[in-house]
């Protein structure tokens, strides 16, 4: 009876270190969110108020861009937990 018990402690052992070697294979991040977003360009003779609406623009979507990152980091750590 004894070696049986032994045995099986010794299989969920095996199983539950196999497990932690194995670790978790997260999904790769998506490429848009590595890109970086230029500033407007400055075009000479151009009015200031051209270019300012420009880089609001691209400021618009970088700040798209760095929530899409926190949605991708929070479906993560739902799925898959945090880690210490």
């Amino acid at each position: 009876m004894t070696g049986c018990s032994a045995t099986e402690r010794l299989n969920k052992a095996a199983v539950a270190s196999g497990q932690a070697a194995a670790g978790i294979v997260l999904p790769p991040l998506p490429d848009d969110l590595r890109k970086q977003e230029a500033h407007a360009p400055v075009r000479e003779g151009e009015p200031l108020i051209a270019i300012l609406a420009r880089e609001r623009q691209a400021l618009d979507r970088a700040n798209a861009r760095q929530g899409r990152s926190v949605k991708f980091y929070d479906d993560l750590t739902s799925r898959y937990g945090t880690r210490r």
